[in-house]
């Protein structure tokens, strides 16, 4: 038995009525909401407890990626995007004197379907996920309650929580823990995991700022990488803008979070009391930590409880959707007995090493920017400018992410992932009888055989009982892509036409004929004959029937 308590938590004699459930979430921010939506539309009965009793009105993230926007709308959040977000544009970073050291134009659409990057504001897209829980009647939100006691015994967890208002204590138990609640995580300790630390720890003064006019900015999202004083300036989404200064050796410690300092700071942006409204200032250290443990038992970590990383990338609420995604497929799994909680064991392989790649890479940015000696700077530039202007590091990365090579994929004897199996599968335009759009809104997500063959004939003709009730199991759904032009008439139920011809041409590449996709858009494998199809089942089914090792 793991016994964890929070002794510093205030006592509480009135108790409350217990609540059972398949899932515990602690900590309803954006990795939370996500989990509890991803899990609860999937009927799963799914408690979650938060301890503010209210959402944050404020923003901390201000950008998402493609990715993570095919990931929330996946969710049934989509509608939202345009309300709340807007084209990042750029991502752009100067010298003092203007010069760009380093430009990436982010495109109107990628290879998830949606745009490279959106700028958002936060507390929009956490009202969306909010509304989306609410209509889900497996999922129970109790706001106001913070975690001081969590017991693991054999196949339940018990957690009780005491009511802010009411100094009620309720107990609430589960098969599973998820502890999504943010770099003090009460449940990580419980895990007990051991720390990486990047370094690069800075401190910045933080203001989100509303203009109270329109005014057009040379670059969209900005990192000024002035050794006098490093600053970005960034859209938030509509109608709002985040300035950040970064603490210097002449700057009081006492006085650096103040509302004075903080436009004081502002009008080197030509932003002062009589042009906008400071709707928050606060100061923050960034950290670069990642834990070398997700899981324990029956008790789970996601977000800022496994990883913090500084700002520049922008990474930091996007790994944290990604480990949702990841890990509620594999738990949904679990939790209808189609596979083995050893799944559950792929999940801090396949997430941390994307992540350490999205912390690496922002210290490396963070380092760039946070530049403070004047002569290491003008090297910097002189470095950067040179490489610019032959056509060296012009843009970032499209994606800060490799492929995954440890976990769920499809391997050769040699244990190395097949082809392209463990990297992200792209999304295009197909048209089929539910209309035109993007893959994921006509054909569904959730596991994905993509096919240059009749279904039909493909299921029956080569699997056999044993596999065809393993897809089933799975809720495999099976699609022939046809070329673009194809006459809609002459579509069959499980067929779409490739519209934009994204499909087509990444089944060529693979020279295959059947591709299986992971609910979190990740390739299993794929082969190039159908007679291979009931070997690629199989080593998915092995893979997922794995019996955890306890701890």
């Amino acid at each position: 038995m793991t016994v964890h308590k929070d002794d510093s938590a205030r006592s509480a004699q009135l108790a409350a009525e217990d609540v059972d459930v398949d899932v515990l979430v602690v900590g309803y921010g954006p990795v939370g909401q996500l989990l509890a939506v991803l899990l609860a539309e999937k009927g799963h009965k799914v408690g979650v407890i938060e301890r503010w009793p209210s959402a944050y009105p404020l923003p901390r993230a201000v950008a998402f990626d493609g990715e993570a926007a095919r990931i929330l709308a996946a969710a049934g959040v989509s509608d939202c995007f345009a309300r709340i977000g807007e084209s990042s544009r750029d991502y752009t970073v100067t010298n003092l004197a203007g010069d760009v050291l380093l430009r990436h134009d982010a495109e109107d659409t990628y290879r998830n379907g949606w745009p490279d990057s959106t700028s958002m504001y936060q507390p929009g897209l956490e009202a969306a996920l909010t509304e989306r829980g609410a209509s889900l009647p497996g999922l129970r939100l109790f706001r106001d309650h913070e975690a001081v006691l969590l017991e693991e015994d054999g196949d339940r967890v018990t957690v009780e929580a005491i009511e802010g208002a009411t100094g009620r204590r309720r107990r609430f138990t589960s098969g599973w823990v998820l502890g999504c609640d943010g770099a003090n995580s009460f449940v990580r300790a419980s895990v007990n995991p051991q720390f990486t630390d990047y370094g690069l720890h800075h401190e910045w003064l933080v203001c989100d700022v509303v203009l109270h006019e329109d005014r057009t900015f040379e670059h969209n999202n900005l990192q000024l990488a002035d050794p006098g004083r490093p600053r970005v300036a960034v859209s938030a989404g509509p109608g709002h803008r985040r300035w950040e200064f970064m603490r210097m050796p002449q700057d009081d410690p006492e006085t650096f979070n103040s509302e004075e300092k903080a436009w004081e700071l502002l009008r080197l942006f030509d932003v002062h009391p009589g042009n906008a409204t400071l709707d928050r200032f606060t100061s923050y250290t960034f950290r670069a930590r990642l834990a070398d443990r997700w899981r324990s038992g029956r008790l789970l970590i996601a977000g800022d409880a496994a990883h913090l990383m500084p700002p520049f990338a922008g990474q930091g609420m996007c790994s944290g959707l990604r480990d949702a995604a990841n890990l509620a497929w594999k738990l949904d799994l679990v939790l209808r007995g189609v596979a083995g909680d050893g799944l559950l064991d792929t999940y801090t392989p396949e997430r941390r090493s994307h992540v350490q790649k999205s912390i690496i890479m922002s210290v490396n940015l963070g380092k760039v920017i946070c530049m403070t000696d004047a002569k290491a700077a003008a090297d910097r530039d002189t470095v950067m400018l040179a490489s610019r202007k032959r056509g060296i590091g012009a843009q970032r990365p499209q994606t800060v992410l490799e492929r995954l090579k440890d976990g769920v994929v499809l391997r050769d004897a040699d244990e190395r992932p097949v082809g392209l199996a463990g990297h992200l599968a792209p999304q295009g335009r197909v048209a089929g009888a539910r209309g035109t759009g993007r893959f994921d809104e006509i054909v569904g997500t959730g596991f994905v055989l993509l096919t240059t063959q009749n279904p039909a004939g493909l299921t029956e003709g080569v699997l056999d009982a044993g596999h065809r009730a393993f897809l089933a199991d799975l809720g495999v759904t099976t699609v022939r892509v046809l070329p673009a032009g194809t006459p809609l008439e002459d579509l069959g139920a499980d067929d779409v036409v490739d519209v934009d011809q994204v499909y087509l041409s990444y089944l060529a590449e693979q020279s295959a004929t059947v591709a299986l996709v992971r609910p979190d858009f990740y390739l299993f494998g794929a082969v190039e004959h159908v007679s291979g199809l009931p070997a690629l089942l199989e080593s998915l089914r092995q893979q997922t029937a794995a019996v955890a090792v306890a701890g």
